[in-house]
């Protein structure tokens, strides 16, 4: 199995930062990663997400529901082929951290037959998608709840 994970504080609330990843239809405004997302986010039901990573072809996959906590985790299983062959569970988690940020955490961990062949190809590329869709989230999420406030980058190594 492999995994990646990427972490941004966002100076907002678990409110405002999950209504934006609920907004599956505004994904294509601000999301340079997950091109697109539709769907339900109800366990057991299956999302249409379309994800590209910079300078790669875009990739529609229709992953199942896993979990869907509100304000807290969103989880999905995606698969290539068959299961086994090539599984990705993603995850976005929200975490609060008080002083009104939000730590939110992405994720994905690889496993399968396949995924030895894969993922030192797609590793670095999807860990910048996952990194460049952060970023992109943290600005949306801060452009309009803390207008006129300074605003102190917390990242997590100051921690």
């Amino acid at each position: 199995m492999h995994q990646i994970v990427t972490q941004i504080d966002i100076a907002a609330s678990p409110e405002r930062v999950w209504s934006i990843l609920m907004d599956f239809p505004a994904y294509p405004q601000w999301n340079p990663f997950i091109r697109s997302l539709s769907g339900v986010a109800k366990p057991g039901e299956k999302l249409r997400a379309t994800i590209q990573p910079e300078e790669r072809r875009a990739m529609t996959i229709r992953p199942k529901v896993l979990k869907a906590a509100d304000q807290q985790e969103l989880r999905w299983l995606g698969r290539l082929g068959f299961p086994g062959l090539f599984d990705g569970e993603h995850y976005f988690q929200l975490t609060t951290i008080g002083n009104g940020y939000t730590r939110f955490t992405q994720g994905e961990r690889f496993s399968g037959i396949l995924v030895g062949m894969f993922v030192s190809s797609m590793k670095a590329a999807t860990k910048a998608g996952f990194n460049a869709m952060n970023q992109a989230l943290k600005n949306r999420a801060e452009a309009n709840d803390h207008i006129g406030h300074a605003h102190d980058d917390i990242s997590k190594d100051r921690y």
